[in-house]
């Protein structure tokens, strides 16, 4: 696979202007004509907008389904740059995260070969959910990092700072900071940890991610934001870093599922409303479970 060899790049294409939590809500159809799909749409708040060579992107392949919001009428295909009636261009002016590169893009009546239909028709949103398994994953990872970011700034300038005679480190509201810096980045590791655990033996983990990212991402804006406190007016400038961290923190509460929407999910869990199938793929012959735990997977 050339992604695998890094020879081409692959971007993620759910999220559309007025789709984003709700992804039922995504407007971008694809028409069937012969041995082509016509696709129609713009999505946006997509990362590598300006640099992957093709999409994994998702679009209504059924009318009727589309006007009752029935996710089973949602397709996902393969789209190539190169596809004439294909355009992009970057979101200006982020906040933070300024080296990923984040953008939009327009399906002006592109033509898609049928060969570059992601599975069956209607299994789109079932692809869609299951690759944010991946990528809330990779976000729980990288909050949980900020995290621990914010506690080694906070502890550096603790120890360097002085006030009333000492480092502000012996004052016990600025220990009360790094050290839920220091809960949290523990907490936040397990959890993430957790789900790469069950990743690795092929068990579903749609529960677990989405735990790990919204414990971790809401940890890692708190942290942020303290850290900022604990640099005082420092904190403000950006000749320290605890400004970068705070507008890096921001996004992840939000991308990827909101800590609202992630909230919801964990409830409805607890309370019953929301149950995930128990998958597991094979493994590699070599990976042999212990005989102790066989009863438990």
């Amino acid at each position: 696979m050339p992604q695998a060899q890094g020879t081409r790049i692959a971007g993620y294409a759910l999220t559309e202007p007025a789709a984003g939590s709700d992804a039922r809500g995504i407007q971008t159809t694809a028409v069937r004509k012969g041995s082509r799909y016509v696709m129609s749409g713009e999505k946006s708040w997509i990362s590598l907008a300006n640099v992957a060579d093709q999409f994994l992107v998702f679009a209504w392949t059924d009318g009727e389904k589309k006007k009752q919001r029935d996710p089973s009428g949602i397709s996902a295909f393969i789209v190539e740059r190169a596809f004439k009636g294909f355009a992009s261009g970057p979101m200006k002016e982020k906040w933070g995260i300024l080296a990923g590169d984040t953008g939009y893009f327009s399906l002006d009546e592109v033509e898609v070969p049928e060969e570059n239909l992601v599975g069956r028709p209607g299994e789109g949103f079932k692809i869609a959910m299951s690759a944010l398994d991946q990528g809330r994953f990779t976000v729980a990872a990288g909050a949980t990092g900020l995290i621990r970011a914010c506690r080694d700034a906070s502890v550096t300038y603790a120890r360097d700072r002085k006030a009333f005679g000492v480092e502000i480190g012996q004052h016990q509201l600025v220990k009360e900071m790094i050290a839920q810096m220091e809960s949290d980045y523990q907490a936040a590791r397990l959890l993430w940890l957790r789900s790469a655990w069950l990743k690795n033996t092929g068990q579903r983990n749609t529960r677990e991610t989405g735990l790990a990212k919204w414990f971790a991402t809401v940890a890692s804006e708190r942290a942020a934001s303290d850290t900022v406190q604990i640099h005082g007016a420092n904190g403000y400038s950006d000749e320290y870093p605890a400004g970068r961290f705070w507008r890096n923190s921001k996004g992840a509460v939000i991308y990827e599922g909101t800590r609202e929407i992630h909230k919801l999910m964990q409830a409805d869990y607890v309370l019953g409303y929301r149950t995930d199938r128990p998958t597991r793929c094979e493994l590699p012959a070599h990976w042999e479970t212990p005989s102790r735990l066989k009863s438990e997977v």
